[in-house]
This record gives C-alpha cells, sequence and structure tokens, in this order.
C-alpha cells in the first residue's frame, strides 16, 4: 500500500506542473515542446497516483 507522504508527493508535483504549463502558456511566443514535455510528465505522475490508489480501493 502507498503511504500518504507518496501520495501527497506526487499529488504536490502534479499540482505544481498544471502551474508551471498554465504559466508557460501566458508567454506570448511560448515553449510548444516544453509545454508537451511537461504534459508527459504529468499523465506519468496522474497515472503513478491511480496506481496506488488503486489497491486501496479494492479493500
Amino acid at each position: 500500500m502507498a503511504s500518504n507522504a507518496q501520495m501527497d508527493s506526487l499529488t504536490k508535483r502534479h499540482q505544481e506542473l498544471e502551474a508551471e504549463i498554465s504559466a508557460e502558456m501566458k508567454h506570448p511566443a511560448f515553449d510548444e515542446l516544453r509545454v508537451v514535455e511537461m504534459k508527459r510528465e504529468k499523465l506519468k505522475i496522474k497515472d503513478q497516483i491511480e496506481g496506488l490508489a488503486e489497491p486501496a480501493r479494492m479493500n
């Protein structure tokens, strides 16, 4: 089972990425490649969060 610290850390990083993506996209000439990379990382983190939460739902 995942620890609360792991979940909290992943959730915090997910939120940080959301803020970074939003800030980057506000620039008139934002770096599209950087945004895509951040979105991929954010999706990986979301998958990790869901994977850690899944066993808890089964109990």
